[in-house]
């Protein structure tokens, strides 16, 4: 049976697994589902129709799945869908989706977010994403997996951040980040690739080297139009796995445009 604090109140219709546990003063709605093994530890209120997955853990004054900050919202049976593994620490903020895009807010597996983060309404999220304190994001923006966000960082709506890539603390993000990319500013350029993240994380140094010249002849050469820089790189370093990821990721559909050095002018 799940293990709920007196002090708690969970409505009767929320489902729960067996190895749930639930910590005093908590409030869980009548839409919730927590998975086998997830952690309220206090003062946690989960609402709307959200999904929780296997041992994630919230910690204290965390919001998780109560109406967006969004004018248009008007109530909706949208949705809010986290992953396993998750940590979710204090005072985070967490809306579901909306009419506006596609009725739901997703976090994958095995994500941090530290004091005061906030995901709104109709974000994707990967898996292996770390956000540091107070790191936010506006509506419908979209992260890959494993990238990282310092404190105080801000990423505008319909954003991209594509994996691997890391945003500097006190960044307002504008315009789409690429794959492995590294960001930061007040207002974020791109100022050189993850290399860091990407040792961290295993790449061979034969990848790491093919993405730094690809890097080079894209964004740092002075020769020809974007395209065809572009199309130099493909030619060049298209079997490369982290190469052909950033080239996809510059070829998709964009609302913000992309990120690029201060020399080039952005």
């Amino acid at each position: 049976m799940p293990v709920i604090h007196p002090a708690a109140v969970v409505a009767p219709d929320a489902i729960l697994a067996d190895s749930v546990t639930i910590g005093p003063f908590c409030v869980v709605g009548p839409e919730v589902e927590l998975g086998p093994g997830v952690e309220l530890l206090s003062h946690v209120v989960v609402a709307g129709r959200t999904a929780i997955g296997e041992d994630t853990r919230i910690f204290p004054f965390a919001s998780v799945g109560h109406a967006p900050q969004d004018m248009k919202y008007k109530g909706e049976a949208s949705r809010l869908v986290i992953g396993r593994g998750n940590v979710i620490r204090e005072h985070v903020t967490i809306n579901p989706g909306t009419a506006g895009d596609r009725m739901e807010t997703r976090i994958g597996d095995n994500c941090l977010f530290m004091v005061g983060v906030h995901v709104a309404h109709d974000c994707i999220i990967g898996n292996n994403v770390i956000m540091a304190n107070n790191a936010t994001l506006a509506g419908h923006v979209v992260i890959d997996d494993f990238a990282v966000f310092g404190g105080l960082s801000a990423v505008h709506q319909f954003v991209r951040i594509g994996k691997h890539a890391m945003v500097g603390g006190v960044t307002g993000v504008e315009r789409d980040v690429i794959p492995y990319g590294s960001v930061m500013g007040d207002r974020a350029r791109l100022s050189g690739l993850n290399i860091v993240g990407m040792q961290r994380r295993g790449f061979t140094r034969d990848d790491i080297q093919a993405l730094r010249t690809a890097y080079q002849m894209l964004f740092v050469a002075e020769t020809g139009t974007f395209a065809e820089r572009r199309e130099a790189v493909a030619e060049r370093f298209g079997a490369v796995t982290p190469v052909r990821e950033v080239l996809d990721f510059i070829a998709a559909d964009s609302a913000r445009g992309l990120c690029q050095p201060k020399a080039n002018g952005g």
